[in-house]
């Protein structure tokens, strides 16, 4: 099983940013992953659903053929940690690719919705996608801990 993190933009704020890609670097401990980023699309003079659509058809393009889709979504299934882990495992053990997909500033499009085959809720609130893809990447690596029952999770 491969994890693959699709995310539009980079991490840039100046403490986001490098506290992602450390939580990604300590989860690809427990998980084969890569962080696919895709450009923005820009906003001025077009409206919400088209930049959506557009960056969604390049997050789409990261998704190896027969992956397991997860769109993190607000609107999606609430996990604990725990959960979340023991969810993670079992897709191990059935051999699926996961394509966690993170939209941009408008949220993800319709046709991501419409293929994941799981939405995943990563706060009940809305957030930028850099704290995003924080949260997320804090979350695969502690699911790992769980898993071999390290000390991280308390």
């Amino acid at each position: 099983m491969k994890v693959i993190v699709a995310v539009v933009g980079r991490a840039r704020h100046p403490a986001v940013g490098p506290a992602a890609r450390d939580y990604e670097e300590r989860a690809a401990r427990y998980w084969p992953m890569h962080v696919r980023e895709v450009r923005e699309e820009p906003a001025r003079g077009v409206g919400p659903d088209q930049v959506r659509d557009k960056e969604g058809v390049r997050l789409l393009a990261c998704a190896p053929v027969g992956a397991h889709v997860v769109a993190c979504d607000p609107g999606g299934r609430d996990m604990t940690s725990e959960a979340f882990s023991a969810w993670l495992q079992q897709e191990r053990e059935r051999g699926v690719d996961l394509c966690f997909m993170i939209g941009g500033a408008h949220g993800l499009s319709d046709a991501i919705r419409s293929v994941a085959r799981t939405r995943l809720s990563l706060a009940p609130w809305t957030l930028p996608h850099e704290m995003a893809r924080l949260v997320l990447a804090e979350q695969l690596y502690r699911a790992g801990t769980i898993i071999r029952r390290e000390p991280y999770h308390k």
